[in-house]
C-alpha cells in the first residue's frame, strides 16, 4: 500500500493527515470523508513519522498528507480550544477505529460530559448500562482514537485520582487545568 502518493487503497478510503502544534505538543490529526478519525499525542520525531503508515494499516486505507482541506475545521476548532475560546467541538467524527462497547462508551463520553466537568469510570459504566464495567471503561479510554475531541481526559477515578491517560498524566493535568478542573501548574 502506498502511503503518500494518493493512490486509493482497495476499499477506496483515503485518510488525510497532518501534524499540528497544540498547547500539549504536536498532535497527529487524520480525517476521512466521514469526519475526523484520529487524534494522536506526541506526534513529533520518529513516532510521528510512523503514524500515517499505522493509520493506513488500521483503516485499510491510503493516508495522504493534507490535500483537500478535510482537516481545516478540526485544526481551527483545536486552536480555539487550546486558546480557551471553544468549549464544545462541533465536528463530524468517523468512528471506524472503534466498535462495540468501546464505541458506546466513547459516544456517551462525547455527548454527556461537558467542558469543565469530570466523570468517574464507574459512573460512565453505569451510564451505558454496565455498572460493573469500570475497568472496561478504562480500557475504552485507553483505546480512544479521538482524544481531546472525545474527552477521555475528563474521566477520573471515583476517589479523586486522575486515573490513567494515553497521552501521559502531565498531558491530562494540562487539559484539565485548561478546562478549569485543576489549578494551573505554578511553573
Amino acid at each position: 500500500m502506498d502511503i503518500e502518493d494518493g493512490r486509493r487503497a482497495p476499499g477506496g478510503v483515503t485518510a488525510e493527515w497532518a501534524v499540528v502544534g497544540s498547547g500539549i505538543g504536536p498532535l497527529f490529526l487524520a480525517a476521512t470523508g466521514r469526519g475526523l478519525v484520529r487524534v494522536g499525542f506526541h506526534a513529533g520525531g520518529a513516532r510521528g513519522a510512523r503514524m500515517p503508515e499505522l493509520l493506513a494499516e488500521q483503516l485499510g486505507a491510503t493516508a495522504v498528507a493534507c490535500s483537500t482541506g478535510l482537516l481545516a475545521e478540526p485544526v481551527r476548532q483545536l486552536e480555539r480550544y487550546f486558546a480557551g475560546a471553544l468549549r464544545a467541538f462541533d465536528l463530524p467524527l468517523d468512528w471506524s477505529l472503534t466498535t462495540g462497547f468501546n464505541r458506546q462508551v466513547l459516544r456517551e463520553l462525547a455527548a454527556g460530559v461537558p467542558y469543565g466537568a469530570v466523570v468517574g469510570y464507574g459512573e460512565l459504566a453505569r451510564r451505558v448500562g454496565q455498572p460493573g464495567a469500570a475497568q472496561a471503561v478504562g480500557a475504552a479510554m485507553g483505546a480512544n482514537p479521538l482524544p481531546v475531541v472525545v474527552p477521555c481526559h475528563r474521566v477520573v477515578e471515583s476517589d479523586g485520582g486522575l486515573g490513567g491517560f494515553g497521552g501521559g498524566l502531565e498531558t491530562k493535568r494540562r487539559l484539565l487545568a485548561l478546562e478549569g478542573v485543576l489549578p494551573e501548574p505554578l511553573f
